[in-house]
């Protein structure tokens, strides 16, 4: 995929994208036994738009930091976080 289509993947509105053009992950299988690059190029060829989807009925649009760390470990950061600023 060229940067070009990628970009044009990243820039997609939620607001004016066309539903029928997006994918739900629901329905998407990726098998466990890839490795973790082999499982996002999976992913990503699957979704079609790994930037806009379907999950759960609603459509989500993401964006992607170059991290090692998890999205699971940084929501159990901001719970932490969260849980100090109560106390």
């Amino acid at each position: 995929m060229e940067i070009k289509e990628i970009e044009k993947l990243k820039d997609v509105d939620v607001r004016t994208v066309d539903v029928s053009e997006l994918t739900d992950i629901d329905e998407i299988e990726i098998n466990s036994e890839l490795s973790k690059d082999e499982r996002c190029l999976d992913f990503a060829r699957k979704v079609k738009n790994p930037f806009c989807f379907i999950c759960n009925g609603m459509i989500v649009k993401i964006s992607y930091a170059n991290t090692e760390e998890s999205l699971e470990n940084k929501l159990l950061k901001l719970c932490f976080e969260m849980e100090k600023e109560q106390i």
